[in-house]
């Protein structure tokens, strides 16, 4: 393959009409997209570490239930979806919402009910963010004829920075309980809800009140639903390999086990496929360069926090380390070790 024949990698572009649109280079995950609408639950949560690509696979179910079929031209999906219906979708975007007090908070909430009601109107009687959510929900499908879709991606990141604070938690987490609670009353009026985050929170409606919400994070069939799979690697990004042992002055077997030593080794579940980071892979493939990507992006602030909370040092970080897998499923407030938020964040895997 010549190096001019290659597609550009999406670096940082995280709308997936963006990425056909424009000829980028797209890893197909649209088979797990089909599975998970057509399984048994209609409600998912998926957990997954920082920059793996969750808000793509999010924009990705977007278009897929706006029914924008001419998007998913070539992909598995194609053959395996015979009907296409398109359905009013809610889509969130909570990491907008990061370092920000109630109030802040509040009002982002309501700008982004705002850009729906746009669409459906909104009663004049409808004033908190949760009367404005239900009455957005049941909108849109009476206006529609359709069931709703309602996307929330990164639905923890108002919480994340201060989990480790006991005044400020509860303060957001209330907010945030609120705004989710009419999830649960308008169920005969949604087809699907689907949230992405890092973690899991408790007292949040969408845990404590929604109990048929299926938590994928750790189900063998979705280990490979966000990053890349060897496989995948080898099979759809032999050209970008090439070229960056080219760049390096390395034979392609050394290019391969560099970025196997650089990128590789994260599981999410037993037995996983081994999954390389999608963001280092990609600027490494950009940049023709072996550098620590995904690590130099930045280390969240919460895991910083929590690492003070319990006393552990970074450099204790990466030795080998025992959990229960039901300590995976502990709220991440009510954690008693930091192992599960150090697995979640990425910064060490099964």
């Amino acid at each position: 393959m010549k190096q001019q024949s290659l597609k550009r990698c999406p670096i940082g572009i995280q709308t997936f009409e963006k990425v056909i649109e424009g000829n980028y280079l797209y890893i197909d995950k649209t088979e797990y997209i089909y599975r998970m609408v057509h399984g048994a639950s209609n409600y998912c949560f998926l957990s997954r570490p920082r920059r793996f690509g969750k808000s793509l696979l999010t924009s990705t179910l977007h278009c897929y239930f706006t029914g924008k079929k001419d998007l998913f031209k070539g992909l598995a999906i194609e053959k395996l979806e015979t009907e296409w219906t398109e359905y009013p979708v809610l889509h969130f975007d909570m990491s907008l919402a990061k370092h920000v007090d109630k109030e802040t908070l509040e009002s982002m909430l309501d700008v982004q009910l705002f850009e729906h009601e746009k669409i459906y109107g909104k009663p004049e009687r409808a004033v908190t963010l949760n009367d404005r959510m239900k009455t957005l929900i049941m909108r849109a499908y009476e206006q529609t004829g359709r069931q709703v879709v309602v996307l929330i991606d990164e639905y923890d990141a108002p919480l994340l920075d201060v989990v480790h604070e006991d005044e400020n938690l509860p303060v957001l987490r209330n907010v945030m309980r609120n705004f989710y609670s009419p999830l649960k009353a308008c169920d005969p009026y949604l087809r699907f809800v689907f949230l992405t985050g890092i973690t899991k929170f408790s007292q949040l409606s969408i845990f404590s009140e929604l109990n048929n919400i299926k938590n994928i994070s750790m189900d063998e069939p979705y280990a490979a639903i966000c990053g890349i799979t060897k496989e995948e690697m080898l099979e759809q990004m032999g050209g970008y390999i090439e070229h960056l042992s080219l760049s390096q002055a390395m034979s392609k077997e050394d290019a391969l086990l560099k970025l196997k030593e650089k990128y590789d080794g994260y599981h999410f579940t037993w037995p996983s496929p081994d999954i390389f980071n999608p963001f280092s892979l990609l600027n490494a493939f950009e940049d023709g360069k072996f550098n620590s990507y995904w690590f130099g992006s930045g280390t969240p602030t919460y895991l910083i926090e929590m690492l003070r909370k319990f006393h552990v040092l970074p450099s204790e970080v990466g030795h080998s380390l025992q959990a229960m897998a039901s300590d995976f499923d502990a709220p991440t407030e009510k954690m008693e070790s930091i192992v599960p938020l150090l697995y979640q964040s990425g910064y060490i895997t099964i």
